[in-house]
């Protein structure tokens, strides 16, 4: 019961912190440690809601979680006798982590399938140019930029974003899509959609997944400082939007989305000071305490 207890008071926990976080004030100054600790928290949460009721259910094995779930697959016989609760603790339990893992599976699939899909069309419409390589360009007035991200990662801008960015911006929106590749944004995005699928009517997650679709594109923001202008990466982001971007294929990272440009453009232009190393240690390792917590409760035998 200790277990059962500890795994519900930490999912309330996780719950109650994303609905805090949701409106949280420091996060535009430490982009990646934000999504680390949303992370933390979707994870944690995941881990400890379903943990509860199967703590709960196999109680009557005096075993603690995962050695009662074990002796339950064995078919061994409870140290006390199951009830109605119990048995119903064990279907909602692991009826909750099938859902949660078979969402996130068949999101995963359908969006390798749709990049797969992509990867062939760009095949056969998409060209290599000589003053951008490594990138393939699309004949097309419309502005786009995004990247394909995965083994076969590729980089794409469209003709007329071309035509629409001057040499520096170019550089800066490459760069942008080309962080996006390199930190895997796309593995930070698919269990908050799954989230959604399965929780559709929640405020929390829904402002969860939007909140980190933002940092993401800041964090990809903040690595293409390194190498060009903010400003002129504000222009660029300011030009897409005045331009009507083209939207961006299921499945890829796009540059530009009509919901977090002036956000990005004003930290890009006045940007706030960084967050002190003292709160950006702290944040990390409240991150790595929630996962600790959650995957140590269903572990050890309480």
């Amino acid at each position: 019961m200790i277990t059962a207890t500890a795994l519900a008071a930490l999912a309330t926990a996780c719950a109650l912190g994303a609905w805090r976080f949701t409106s949280a004030c420091w996060t535009y100054r430490a982009p990646r440690v934000a999504i680390v600790l949303w992370q933390a928290l979707g994870l944690a949460w995941g881990l400890a809601t379903t943990g509860s009721m199967l703590a709960y259910a196999v109680q009557p094995y005096d075993r603690g979680l995962l050695h009662g779930l074990i002796a339950v697959a064995q078919g061994r016989e409870p140290v006390s006798p199951w009830d109605g609760p119990h048995l119903f603790a064990l279907v909602a339990g692991l009826t909750a982590l099938a859902v949660l893992v078979a969402v996130t599976l068949t999101a995963a699939a359908q969006t390798l399938r749709a990049r797969r899909r992509h990867r062939t069309l760009l095949a056969l419409i998409a060209r290599d140019d000589p003053f951008v390589p490594g990138v393939r360009v699309l004949d097309h007035p419309g502005a786009a930029a995004y990247c394909v991200p995965g083994l076969r990662s590729q980089v794409v801008i469209s003709a007329g974003a071309m035509e629409l960015l001057s040499d520096d911006e170019l550089t800066a929106v490459l760069a942008h899509e080309a962080a996006h590749v390199r930190e895997r944004h796309d593995l930070v995005l698919l269990p908050f959609g799954a989230l959604r699928r399965v929780l559709p009517w929640s405020k929390v997650v829904r402002d969860a997944q939007a909140q980190v679709e933002l940092l993401v594109e800041m964090a990809a923001d903040d690595r293409a400082r390194r190498y060009c202008s903010p400003r002129r990466l504000a222009t660029a982001l300011l030009r897409f939007g005045t331009a009507g971007a083209m939207p961006t294929p299921h499945g890829m990272l796009g540059s530009v989305t009509a919901a977090n440009v002036m956000a990005r453009v004003n930290r890009l232009v006045k940007p706030d000071p960084e967050l002190q190393p003292h709160f950006r240690y702290g944040y990390l390792g409240l991150s790595a305490a929630l996962l600790v917590s959650a995957a140590s409760l269903w572990v050890i035998p309480l």
